[in-house]
């Protein structure tokens, strides 16, 4: 019947009793497997993980600054390692690292959740976030609904050029003053 059909004759299950065998033409059920696997792989999100890293000695306004970069990471959809290194002697007081790890996945709490706990390995501690696909969508939607802002963008806009142009420039006398023959009296 295949070489009828100028089909291929492809056995299905060979363990029934008796074998199943299906008249197909094998190429293109080939093609179209490889088709859809492509399709597959198209859609699926590449995550990549990312690393944060911290000394114990960081100032607060260095920790907001890493906790946001670490937030931003995390809403493109990337996992996140956050990472206090140790230098010297500090590996002897791991509970400071511990307390800014913790600092810092509590304020990620609301678009992370924690993959892998917080661990010394040698002298880095580690902790893994990743995205948290929900609180993400929650926060977006909320942002979405609320206004922005009290005043337009215009208006601030406006109100720091006037107070820039307040500002006297550094080295500048003033206005140049003409006497009355028309040369300036700044160059007498």
């Amino acid at each position: 019947m295949a070489r009828q059909r100028e089909v291929d004759l492809v056995e299905v299950a060979a363990q029934a009793n008796p074998p199943v065998a299906r008249l197909m033409d094998y190429g293109r059920y080939k093609y179209e497997q490889s088709k859809k696997e492509r399709e597959a792989r198209k859609h699926q999100a590449n995550v990549q993980l990312r690393e944060v890293r911290m000394k114990p000695k960081i100032d607060d306004h260095d920790i907001d600054f890493k906790t946001r970069t670490a937030a931003k990471l995390l809403k493109e959809g990337d996992k996140v390692k956050v990472t206090v290194m140790f230098r010297g002697r500090e590996i002897t007081h791991p509970q400071i690292g511990k307390a800014l790890i913790d600092r810092v996945v509590k304020s990620l709490e609301n678009i992370a959740m924690i993959e892998k706990e917080a661990s010394l390995e040698g002298r880095h501690m580690s902790v893994i976030l990743a995205p948290d696909k929900k609180k993400i969508a929650a926060l977006q939607k909320a942002a979405a609904a609320k206004p922005s802002g009290d005043r337009p963008a215009d208006e601030e806009d406006e109100a720091i050029a006037a107070a820039a142009a307040a500002v006297p420039v550094v080295g500048d006398d003033g206005p140049d003053i003409e006497d009355e023959d028309g040369d300036d009296a700044d160059q007498e």
